[in-house]
């Protein structure tokens, strides 16, 4: 039987985890809920997905604005098991008496706090701590990125600390006319950032310290990582731990991916759907290790990252898959996941004459 599953909120994160949902081959998008009556609902009509108004107000605004609506959220709720809360930070925990009174397991974003539904939730580092629960929390971008790169380092014996640098973007994309930063950067005012605590909550033994900044960019984050190794290790040793990962992507300055822009072009020409790239895009070729330390650089598409790990987190709460691994292969099959972007190169000798 499929998972019957709702998103309520329509928006960055929302549209894509409802289009990931349809792609599953054990789920149903029983519909989407929002409280926009403009193109980003609209669109959601003319992909033949049931809209829902999240409010009372949103009712009155949908049907002043010809959207054809199918019931109110709380009709949504009535025909699902798991619903997955993407609307704006602060807002899904405002949700939960909703949801717990419908009697469907939630999914929320890494806008809300751990406090809020005291677990978060990265598949590959404790899907089985979720598995039968009512509520989790599926960890920001960054903090998604970090325990994926990190935990398989710490998971290999190799980690010992970590002390990143994260250059987050000033906005997404489509809301870069509504403000941002321009010809600047600014420094987060506290050290640690909150990536750091964030991925503790997944990973509580991580020793990890961030820093980071906004910059006057819109595509993507970079991170950059100092490694304390458990011991000396060859360059071979950290990159097989990572290639032993799921969800990690290996790119190379060689190959002309010299800069944030160049992989989000390379997502666009292999077809992915808004050239969304959900893997951590990990620079091969840049890593380098000396000794017991190890340095490395990679980039995070904060608009994608969190979909795999969302539906994950739904067959962790339904129950219906126990085991995070064949939950992991089965979602990254259905969209196409990849080690590599690019074909490996032809070695001379290795070409037919």
């Amino acid at each position: 039987m499929s998972i019957r599953v709702a998103v309520n909120g329509y928006g960055v994160i929302g549209k894509r985890v409802a289009d990931a949902v349809r792609l599953m081959p054990d789920m149903d998008l029983v519909g989407v809920a929002d409280v926009a009556s403009d193109w980003r609902i609209r669109t959601a009509v003319g992909l033949d997905i049931d809209v829902y108004a999240a409010t009372t107000p949103a009712t009155a605004a949908m049907r002043e604005a010809g959207v054809s609506m199918a019931g109110s959220l709380a009709d949504l709720l009535g025909q699902i098991d798991v619903v997955v809360d993407t609307t704006p930070k602060k807002v899904a925990a405002t949700n939960l008496p909703s949801y717990r009174a419908a009697g469907v397991k939630a999914v929320l974003q890494g806008g809300e706090s751990h406090a809020t539904t005291g677990h978060s939730f990265v598949a590959q580092a404790n899907y089985a701590s979720a598995v039968g629960r009512d509520l989790t929390r599926v960890v920001s971008c960054n903090t998604t990125s970090m325990v994926r790169v990190l935990g398989a380092l710490q998971g290999a014996g190799l980690l010992a600390r970590a002390r990143g640098v994260l250059i987050r973007r000033a906005t997404d994309p489509g809301e870069s006319h509504q403000g941002g930063i321009m010809n600047t950067l600014v420094p987060e005012s506290t050290i640690p950032s909150h990536q750091g605590p964030d991925a503790q909550t997944v990973l509580p033994d991580l020793d990890v310290v961030t820093i980071a900044a906004k910059a006057s960019h819109t595509q993507t984050h970079a991170h950059f990582w100092t490694l304390q190794l458990t011991r000396s290790a060859s360059r071979q040793e950290v990159l097989e731990a990572l290639r032993a990962a799921p969800r990690i992507a290996f790119i190379r300055m060689t190959d002309g991916l010299t800069a944030l822009n160049t992989t989000v072009e390379l997502m666009r020409d292999l077809g992915r759907p808004r050239g969304d790239m959900w893997e951590v895009a990990l620079w091969e070729d840049v890593l380098s290790v000396a000794e017991a330390e190890a340095f490395l650089t990679y980039q995070v598409h904060n608009e994608a990252i969190v979909v795999p790990e969302t539906i994950d987190a739904i067959r962790a709460l339904s129950g219906t898959v126990t085991d995070g691994a064949t939950s992991i292969a089965m979602t990254d099959k259905a969209l196409g996941m990849r080690h590599r972007f690019l074909p490996a190169p032809v070695r001379l000798h290795d070409r037919v004459h």
